[in-house]
């Protein structure tokens, strides 16, 4: 079932350095909330902070609550491995382990999760490449190179290793920044599809594909030079781009800086 997300005082750091603000979002289940801002605000830091990727980085850390249903993720004894579970994550440039099968690629974190029956892999990676709009495409090359496919094919295969281990939230990171439009276009009908099973954050930096597939934008930016990102807005898609509260937004979605 998907899983309702809220930041409370979030702030990311990177060793002595704060990328990202004291940052308060809500961000309901089954939606698509996509996160704009300029270059260098924070936007993939908040996205890594949302299911313990930030911490991967030496010195990086994070203050404030994630809460997952009201349970925060940082807690002491919260397993990180147990989060990321819930919280899959599919990343700006196609990743498919490239030693591996596209079938092996799909039921990567399954077995990674101690899945072993052949039955129960075969029937998880024909649901999530069925879900991830690919089965099709592959059914009759599943034991070729994962690497051997298209860079749009190749992205809803990672999508699909993601929603095989049945997470209840996507996070999705600039996941179009490499693909031609027919791939993009593709990706973004898949994600309106993805949403009636997860809760999705996308962050883009295209302004026209956060309109088309999200439900709720949240506007990232920084105060000046130096200064950490922070959350200036939150509302409906079409509240920010038809009528934002923020005279900083407005000037962001219409071009005149940024």
């Amino acid at each position: 079932m998907a899983k309702r997300i809220e930041t409370i005082g979030l702030s990311c750091y990177y060793g002595g350095t704060k990328a990202v603000d004291s940052v308060n979002i809500t961000i309901e289940p089954k939606s698509v909330t996509a996160v704009i801002g300029p270059s260098g605000c924070g936007k993939s830091t908040f996205l890594r902070a949302l299911n313990r990727m930030h911490e991967v980085i030496p010195a990086a850390r994070v203050e404030g609550q994630v809460l997952l249903d009201d349970v925060d993720i940082y807690t002491p004894g919260v397993d990180p491995a147990a989060v990321r579970r819930v919280i899959g994550m599919v990343f700006q440039r196609p990743n498919p382990f490239p030693t591996m099968s596209i079938f092996d690629n799909a039921v990567a974190g399954l077995r990674l999760n101690g899945v072993r029956g052949k039955s129960a892999l075969e029937e998880a990676a024909e649901r999530s490449l069925r879900a991830a709009n690919l089965w099709d495409e592959v059914k009759d090359r599943l034991r070729r190179p994962g690497a051997g496919l298209s860079g749009g094919q190749q992205q809803r295969l990672c999508i699909a290793r993601a929603i095989a281990v049945e997470p209840q939230v996507l996070l999705m990171d600039e996941p179009c920044s490499s693909l031609d439009p027919i791939s993009t276009l593709a990706i973004e009908d898949l994600m309106v599809d993805l949403k009636e099973r997860y809760t999705i954050v996308i962050v883009t930096h295209n302004m026209q594909q956060a309109a088309r597939v999200s439900d709720t934008t949240a506007f990232f930016t920084l105060r000046g030079q130096g200064e950490p990102g922070h959350l200036v807005e939150v509302d409906s898609t079409q509240r920010i781009f038809t009528n934002p509260a923020q005279r900083r937004t407005e000037d962001y979605i219409t071009g005149r800086f940024g």
